[in-house]
């Protein structure tokens, strides 16, 4: 970004009320495009990448705790988790703590494909942010993970892929 296209302390970079919307929407949609086809050959797409990621990542401690990270429907869920277990890359495990309940693990080419598509997606996200100096592409990214987390926790039921569906 120039010196001159900066917006000055106490001044948004939104000309208009609303452009901030319009631009999420625009950022998004270029993000939406080039993540489904980095992970075009993951099992269930860019859900079985989110569920493998986040198996892998942040190891809930069992399907219920996957869902409710996920902000998936424990229906829809299950359909996912059954195409990644036909595809290999997780295997439902009785929960040590509930043996009624099932953690969910990823299994050695579970692991492998996510690295691979993980790589995928990391040049996904370079190209998108390739319109931007290094530093502006480090701090866009910085900003953007304070006000996610700012947003999930005035907002913790809200399903970020429910707002890429209703684009």
């Amino acid at each position: 970004m120039t010196e001159s296209a900066r917006p000055r302390p106490g001044i948004t970079a939104a000309a208009v009320p609303g452009d901030l919307g319009w631009n999420l929407g625009m950022v998004l949609r270029g993000y939406q495009t080039r993540f489904e086809d980095a992970v075009a050959q993951m099992p269930a797409g860019i859900r079985g990448f989110q569920v493998l990621s986040a198996v892998v990542h942040k190891d809930p401690p069992n399907q219920q705790a996957l869902g409710a990270h996920l902000a998936i429907d424990r229906t829809v869920l299950t359909y996912l988790l059954d195409t990644l277990v036909a595809a290999g890359v997780v295997e439902r495990v009785p929960d040590p703590s509930d043996r009624r309940a099932r953690k969910i693990i990823a299994t050695e080419d579970g692991r492998q494909m996510l690295a691979a598509h993980e790589e995928r997606v990391a040049a996904a996200e370079a190209e998108l942010l390739g319109g931007l100096e290094e530093v502006d592409a480090n701090s866009l990214s910085v900003l953007l993970g304070e006000l996610a987390r700012s947003v999930h926790r005035a907002q913790p039921g809200a399903s970020p892929c429910e707002a890429m569906d209703h684009l």
